[in-house]
C-alpha cells in the first residue's frame, strides 16, 4: 500500500522517496547512505510529531490509512457476526456490535 503523507510530513515523504529510489538501484555500497537517510527521516518524524498543532492533531486522527474499528475486530476475533439495524429505520454506522469468538470463547 502506498503511503499517504499529510502536508506537514512532506520532508519525511521526500526522504523516504530517496530511500526507495536507492533501494531500487540495488547497487552495492549504498547501504550506509540508505541507513543515513532512514535515520534522518526518523529524526524528522520525531521533530514534526513533537510539536503538532491542534489542526495537525486532527489531521492525524482523521488520517485515511488509520485503522477503523472493524479492522481491530477482524484482527482480534473469529467467527464475527456483525449485528446491524436499529429496529426503526436503518443502520447506525457509528456503532459496531455483534457476536464473535475470542480465543475460542464466545462473546
Amino acid at each position: 500500500m502506498k503511503m499517504h503523507y499529510l502536508d506537514f510530513e512532506q520532508a519525511v515523504a521526500e526522504l523516504e522517496g530517496k530511500v526507495e529510489e536507492l533501494r531500487a538501484l540495488n547497487q552495492p555500497g549504498i547501504e550506509d547512505e540508505i541507513k543515513r537517510l532512514e535515520s534522518k527521516a526518523r529524526k524528522e518524524l520525531q521533530r514534526i510529531y513533537g510539536k503538532l498543532g491542534a489542526w495537525q492533531t486532527v489531521q492525524v486522527a482523521r488520517h485515511p490509512q488509520r485503522p477503523y474499528t472493524l479492522d481491530y475486530v477482524e484482527a482480534l476475533f473469529t467467527e464475527v457476526q456483525v449485528l446491524a439495524g436499529d429496529r426503526v429505520f436503518a443502520d447506525d454506522h457509528a456503532i459496531v456490535g455483534g457476536l464473535a469468538r475470542f480465543a475460542d470463547i464466545p462473546i
